[in-house]
């Protein structure tokens, strides 16, 4: 069987179970979701955005769906214990790919801000960015997700308290997963997110999870993701963000721990003055792999986009950073920089990188740049004269360069406690977030 076909069957099966368990607003999208899906399958790696991750395979195995949405038997406020000192946050929880209404949020949110169940609370913007983009793993979200997380600022309207969202991977069995967030930020909103990735138990799951983000005029938008599951676990992640005029959009990918990760981001700057700033950082060893796919479209004149991906790959772990900036006809006076730097510590270590420019404006300020290297032997031995020991001055060197994209992170105390979860994971001692009780 395909891995398509499996799906496809799937769907066809339990069309009726899915709508019953969601809403109109989500249902309304899913034929045509499907039939796009059926018509043209999982992309190869002959597509030029999946060259370097192989979607068929990951998909080929018959993972369980909790489509009848049973309850999942978790307290996520008993389970999880990872809070990031000296970040007073809002907190929400995610188990699986349904929005626990169970828990109370810790922190009070102003007057109008809506963070709650998608399928209760998901607007006709539902599936409108995302589904222009024609992605099989976006529509195949599309069909099978049946809730997720719906966040609204309305007008003028700042959080200050960071928005907490914990994602909790929970199953007696390998599972499936399809998760959904819509965030709504309306024109002078501003608010900051952290999503962060957890695997409860000790098995396979595939989560697929689809993020949506409309970011107003003069909003700010600050996303922060961080991925701390096991390698069992397989995570594709796809993110579609449009900023209209004058806004600030601030997106970071950090990912500790992982089995296999492949992160996309589309981003489009619609109005004039908008600007983006994309980072990621990656620690990978055994035989884990992370592909990052970003496309950022200036559509429109006087915008900015700075991206800043690095990589330190160790044992057999494969990475890959495809990006491309698009600067159309009418985005004059575009600044752009895109940089991606890595470093293999082993022979074994394999890093692919794909920098891209595609400008069709004459007025433009664009760069890019990428390395793959090793760590610098005049260093080590510069350190080791200096009664350092090779093994902590090789850390010493991975930590101040990794710590480079960290420090672009606008969120102090989550930058802070990154610093030292960075430092851990080089040091072998990071298997799951300090004080996480969710592995018994």
């Amino acid at each position: 069987m395909s891995s398509e076909k499996q799906y496809i069957e799937l769907y066809e099966q339990c069309r009726e179970m899915i709508f019953e368990h969601s809403s109109d607003v989500m249902n309304a999208q899913r034929d045509a979701a499907f039939e796009r899906f059926s018509q043209g399958g999982f992309p190869t790696r002959k597509v030029e955005r999946y060259k370097y991750t192989d979607i068929q395979k990951l998909f080929e195995p018959d993972y369980g769906l909790n489509l009848n949405r049973l309850e999942i038997p978790v307290n996520p406020y008993d389970a999880f214990r990872c809070d990031v000192p000296n970040l007073s946050t809002s907190l929400y929880f995610v188990v699986n790919d349904g929005f626990y209404t169970q828990a109370h949020p810790k922190g009070h949110l102003p007057e109008g801000v809506i963070v709650g169940s998608l399928k209760e609370h998901a607007t006709m913007l539902y599936n409108q960015l995302a589904g222009k983009d024609g992605d099989a793993v976006t529509d195949l979200n599309t069909m099978l997700a049946q809730d997720g997380l719906f966040v609204y600022v309305p007008k003028g309207v700042v959080v200050d308290r960071a928005i907490q969202v914990i994602n909790i991977l929970r199953s007696d069995v390998d599972l499936m997963v399809n998760r959904r967030v819509l965030i709504v930020l309306e024109e002078g909103a501003e608010v900051k997110f952290l999503f962060c990735d957890h695997a409860m138990d000790d098995r396979h799951f595939l989560a697929t999870q689809v993020i949506e983000a409309y970011v107003g005029e003069n909003a700010k938008l600050d996303l922060y993701c961080l991925e701390e599951t096991h390698n069992k676990n397989t995570r594709v992640s796809n993110v579609y963000i449009e900023q209209q005029a004058n806004s600030r959009v601030n997106h970071n990918v950090i990912t500790l721990h992982n089995g296999v990760t492949r992160n996309k981001l589309n981003l489009d700057l619609v109005g004039e003055g908008a600007e983006c700033s994309c980072n990621g950082c990656v620690i990978a060893d055994k035989n884990q792999h992370v592909d990052n796919n970003t496309l950022i479209t200036h559509h429109v004149s006087h915008c900015s986009s700075n991206e800043l991906y690095k990589y330190v790959l160790d044992d057999e772990a494969t990475g890959a950073f495809a990006g491309r900036v698009l600067v159309k006809k009418d985005a004059q006076k575009t600044t752009s920089q895109m940089t991606n730097q890595n470093l293999t510590a082993t022979k074994m270590a394999r890093m692919y990188t794909q920098p891209m420019l595609e400008i069709y404006a004459d007025d433009v300020k664009c760069a890019h740049g990428s390395t793959v290297g090793q760590l610098n032997d005049a260093a080590l031995f510069y350190m080791q004269q200096r009664g350092i020991s090779k093994k902590e001055a090789r850390l010493l060197l991975q930590n101040a360069f990794i710590n480079e994209v960290i420090d672009h992170m606008e969120l102090e105390p989550l930058r802070d406690r990154l610093h030292y979860l960075v430092e851990k994971r080089f040091r072998g001692e990071l298997n799951k977030c300090e004080g996480c009780k969710l592995c018994k």
